[in-house]
């Protein structure tokens, strides 16, 4: 039998079609003298981007719906308790990440350096493709988050086995457009904007200006980390940093995978070690999987923050606070690949802070480049809340 041939990673991908954008824009610009290939990639992005703006309210419809739906069936009173307790979390790790990242970052980017803030404004900065094909969504984005609140939360209530099926059903469909479409041209489309930004001149500030980003996004997870272990910790009565050590494995099983519900496994087994009964470990850990992404929101308000800054944009907490409060219920159930929380965020990226086309794509591009840790500060966050959840378990079984 012939050995099967391993796969490129996306992230590898990613990594080529960065540095052939850098290439490509560099010898069109410095030995070509030419915009004929860029505005050949700029075509390509124009037709890809109107295509993820027509899915992206299909992307929320198909996630979210059958996300809020499973919060119906469970353990009633554990599970509306776990429920809140992930998104305090991801709400306290998306504002701790606001307030660092506007304290720290002006220090290292120049606010208003570079504009792809408006249609005009990008024109003028990025060149743009020969022609382009309309394909307008079938409905606006807050449309869209409306009717995935309003049906799950009534198939939820209501049990209706037939409709959930439906909608398990349109969530196959959208996972599988994402995997075998969407994510398989994103090389395309971040080759086509990092080729139109060398061009333009911009493409080595950004990328000087986030790789200090990500050192920043880096230490935050760590922070949310030891701040999750010391809460649960203390409710516990447990050492936060030996329940830290033994979540290592799944750290590291979900930088391999860059898939939460893939490592949920090894983050049952981490949580039972930290003496968390059986049947609390095995509900929240695959329940947090999909509604806990403390990692995820760090990543995505740090990132949003930074190309705000440097379209020189006012970010204030009283805009950003809704972005973030947002974040934690369109992510949840986000799908188990690279990529699927960002995936779920573009709408609201789009509809409430106002980002166009480039500014999605490199939010797509960042964000991916980082996914693997993103994803380990979410699963071990996960163990933590199982630990407050067993505590809290305990004490409540000691009162009856």
């Amino acid at each position: 039998m012939e050995k099967e041939k391993k796969k490129i990673g996306l992230l590898p991908k990613l990594i080529i079609a960065i540095i052939l954008g850098i290439v490509i824009g560099m010898l069109s610009k410095e030995v070509l003298n030419t915009d004929v290939i860029i505005r050949l990639g700029a075509t390509f992005n124009g037709i890809f981007g109107n295509f993820l703006n027509f899915a992206i309210p299909l992307i929320i419809i198909g996630f979210v719906v059958p996300g809020i739906a499973d919060l119906g069936t469970g353990a009633g009173k554990t599970l509306a308790l776990t429920a809140l307790v992930a998104y305090i979390s991801t709400i306290m790790a998306g504002s701790i990440a606001y307030f660092t990242d506007t304290a720290i970052f002006p220090s290292f980017l120049e606010v208003g350096s570079i504009v792809m803030d408006n249609a005009q404004n990008a024109e003028e900065t990025m060149l743009s493709g020969f022609f382009q094909i309309e394909m307008p969504p079938v409905m606006e984005v807050m449309t869209a988050l409306l009717i995935a609140f309003t049906l799950g939360l009534g198939i939820a209530v209501t049990d209706n086995k037939p409709l959930r099926d439906v909608f398990n059903g349109l969530q196959d469909i959208i996972t599988k457009l994402v995997t075998s479409i969407i994510i398989p041209l994103l090389p395309f489309h971040v080759y086509g904007i990092f080729a139109n930004l060398t061009f333009a001149g911009t493409v080595f500030e950004i990328m000087t200006v986030f790789i200090k980003v990500f050192g920043i996004i880096l230490i935050l997870h760590f922070a949310i980390l030891i701040i999750q272990y010391t809460i649960a910790g203390a409710v516990a009565k447990k050492n936060p940093f030996m329940l830290i050590k033994n979540m290592i494995p799944a750290y590291f099983t979900a930088i391999g995978t860059q898939s939460s519900a893939a490592t949920i496994p090894v983050t049952v087994d981490c949580t039972k070690k930290n003496g968390v009964v059986d049947r609390i470990a095995e509900f929240v850990c695959p329940l947090c999987a999909t509604i806990h992404l403390s990692g995820s929101t760090i990543t995505l308000t740090s990132c949003s923050i930074a190309i705000m800054l440097l379209n020189g944009w006012d970010v204030s907490f009283g805009s950003m606070l809704p972005f973030i409060l947002m974040l934690g219920v369109t992510m949840v159930a986000a799908p188990g690949v690279p990529g699927g929380a960002v995936m779920a965020a573009l709408g609201i990226l789009e509809s409430m802070l106002h980002f166009n086309e480039p500014m999605l794509a490199l939010m797509i591009a960042l964000y991916i480049a980082q996914d693997s840790f993103g994803t380990a500060c979410n699963v071990t966050g996960d163990g933590a809340i199982a630990v407050f959840m067993d505590a809290i378990s305990s004490k409540e079984e000691k009162a009856q």
